[in-house]
């Protein structure tokens, strides 16, 4: 193009020069050696000009001629480079395919064309086709010949990272990462991978070096380099907060300058902070941290920084973090834990229900059931919140790769990234209805809709009274009361023991063996002394009496009282067995009802074991036994409530 204009200029202005000495018309003489030679000026010009034009053609032509040989070699040669290229880029384009037929014949037409020494790519299409068909033994060794050459060194490392990690060798992997690293920090394959090897193995000086030639090479941005710089720093800290409480400060401290309000971070440098006895220092920077991204972990290291506290100051100082973000579901929660603990369980449920109003999520419904249990004790109300947690959406979580920590790390146990935990709720499969989709407030009311009213859990009935004592009680015939039986009073719950016959109408109630022992003390002065022994030193193994629970009447309002029944004997025989138990039965006129009291009992093992077994199996009497005609009750379903 600028040989095209140049040319249109040079004739131009030859067109005006020629035309400018038209317009001046002269003559020119020029006398040389005696002769004389006169012409005009338009034709010595004309003369001058066409000289000159023959004389460049001249030399045009000679050199043309001269260099002919070189241009002919010079341009079949660059005819077979083209050619050449061209199969090159051919079997490119077909080993990215997956042609390894159509790169493999590329492949031998591109190294008869051209030159593999001075054609590096000839030798990532050798290598390409090899892996295409399979031969890693060959690809390999091409690809340590490769990093060998200055010009493909990096390509072969690459190569050989590659390999390695496909053949699951993780030392070889590393031992090319890192030296491709050294190499050219620039690159980001080899950065990266440098980047996770030492921080799997925990080598946190070294990534942050590492880091730093990153930055300097201008390869990665400078946000990233700060959230990077961070973890890393974080991570060192952790290390040492034990160790060397100081360093890890000021690890942390400055972790939390390059990303503000970091948990972890925030929450290593409060430990290293109290271990330095720096609770004022501590407090500031959790209190900062929070105002910035509140999470549990940093409430947890705030509310228990003090050692000693009790549950009062817990709850103060979750009220103070509270005022630094108000109306915050973590806010709230945290203040309804530590009323919980301190047993203020008004302030805790409030907390907790405006919680759960705001964020709905299992750790909030569950903590409402403790409350729940704490406060009333009801069982259904607190089985109504343990399905509303089911129901819930899971609380957040370090997720990292599908694995959930308890902790946060700053490597991922799965992949081995760095800062792969994110605080977020576990992912998981959905199995049936969801309330997600609902907003929070409607949840909550429709949770506080069906919760149960509170019922007092009815207080549990005592087990039968089975006194080990071998007294045996039964009524006699009160001579003077005559037949009409006496009606059952209603007895405290106590423990009371009731002895009713209802045939005879006598009802004697004691507590024990030694109340009836005092009511029949009166009686049995005239008696003599035989009945005074056998009531004051009865045998402990001597019998057992039935002794079975009362029932519920709608007249009977003791609920745990407990009834002793013993067939009534025959009237007539009364007199005769008196005398040989030893008792003696009341005397006419006075106002105590008679007591029988057994014996001395036999001291046989066989016979003490054959009554208590008689005693055992013979059926109450309130209770009706099992009627074999009966069907047998169909199982129901399940019910959680």
């Amino acid at each position: 193009m600028i040989r095209i204009l140049f040319f249109v200029v040079l004739v131009l202005a030859l067109a005006f020069g020629f035309a400018w000495l038209a317009d001046r018309p002269g003559d020119l003489s020029i006398n040389w050696q005696g002769r004389e030679i006169e012409m005009s000026l338009m034709a010595a010009v004309t003369m001058i000009v066409s000289l000159i034009a023959a004389i460049m053609i001249t030399w045009w032509l000679i050199r043309t001629i001269l260099y002919s040989p070189r241009t002919l070699a010079r341009y079949f040669r660059a005819n077979k480079r083209d050619r050449g290229y061209q199969a090159l880029s051919t079997g490119l384009l077909a080993a990215g395919s997956g042609d390894a037929a159509t790169a493999r014949k590329m492949n031998k037409r591109t190294k008869g064309l051209l030159n593999a020494d001075q054609e590096p790519l000839i030798h990532l299409l050798d290598v390409q086709a090899a892996l295409i068909e399979g031969r890693h033994e060959e690809a390999r060794k091409l690809f340590e010949a490769m990093s060998e050459d200055p010009e493909t060194k990096l390509l072969g490392l690459r190569g050989l990272y590659l390999e390695a990690q496909r053949q699951g060798a993780g030392e070889a992997a590393q031992h090319y990462a890192e030296k491709a690293a050294d190499e050219a920090p620039h690159l980001p394959w080899a950065g990266a991978a440098a980047l996770s090897y030492r921080t799997r193995e925990g080598k946190w000086d070294e990534a942050l070096k590492l880091l730093d030639r990153q930055r300097q090479a201008g390869t990665v941005q400078v946000a990233e380099v700060a959230r990077t710089k961070a973890v890393l720093l974080t991570a060192r800290a952790r290390d040492h907060v034990d160790s060397d409480p100081s360093s890890a400060r000021d690890d942390a401290l400055a972790a939390l300058k390059l990303a503000p309000g970091f948990p972890p971070a925030a929450v290593v440098a409060a430990k290293a902070l109290l271990r330095q006895d720096n609770l004022r220092k501590a407090a500031r920077t959790l209190e900062a941290a929070w105002k910035h991204n509140p999470h549990p972990e940093i409430a947890e290291t705030y509310v228990r920084a003090r050692v000693g506290d009790t549950a009062a100051d817990r709850l103060k100082r979750a009220e103070r973090l509270e005022k630094h973000k108000p109306l915050h579901p973590l806010s709230l929660e945290v203040v309804a834990r530590a009323a919980l603990e301190a047993h203020r369980f008004d302030l805790a449920r409030e907390k907790a229900e405006a919680s759960a109003r705001l964020q709905p999520c299992e750790g909030i419904f569950l903590l409402l059931a403790d409350i729940e249990e704490a406060e009333t004790d009801d069982q259904g109300r607190v089985r109504h919140w343990l399905s509303q947690a089911v129901r819930a959406p899971r609380d957040p979580a370090w997720t990292a790769d599908g694995y959930v920590s308890e902790s946060w790390e700053p490597v991922s146990p799965v992949s081995g990234k760095l800062d792969a935990f994110e605080w977020k709720v576990p992912v998981e499969q959905l199995a049936g209805p969801s309330i997600d989709n609902e907003p929070p407030a409607q949840v909550f009311d429709r949770a506080m809709a069906s919760l149960p009213p509170i019922t007092r859990a009815p207080k549990p009935r005592p087990a039968p009274v089975s006194n080990g004592a071998t007294a045996s009680v039964a009524p006699v015939a009160d001579k003077q009361a005559g037949a009409s039986p006496s009606a059952d009073k209603p007895a405290e719950a106590g423990g009371k023991l009731r002895t009713a016959n209802t045939n005879s109408g006598p009802v004697i109630e004691s507590d024990t063996v030694a109340d009836s022992k005092q009511q029949a003390a009166p009686v049995s002065g005239s008696a003599g002394k035989p009945a005074d022994n056998a009531r004051t030193k009865p045998k402990q193994d001597s019998a057992v009496a039935a002794v079975s629970p009362a029932k519920d009447t709608p007249d009977d309002t003791a609920a745990a009282e407990a009834k002793v029944k013993v067939a009534d004997p025959d009237p007539a025989d009364n007199s005769g067995k008196a005398g040989a138990a030893g008792l003696k039965p009341a005397e006419p006129g006075t106002s105590k009802k008679p007591v029988q009291v057994a014996a001395k009992a036999d001291e046989d093992p066989e016979a003490d074991a054959k009554a208590k077994e008689a005693a055992f199996l013979t059926h109450r009497p309130d209770d009706p036994g099992i009627d074999g005609n009966d069907e047998p009750e169909k199982p129901g379903r399940f019910r959680l409530f």
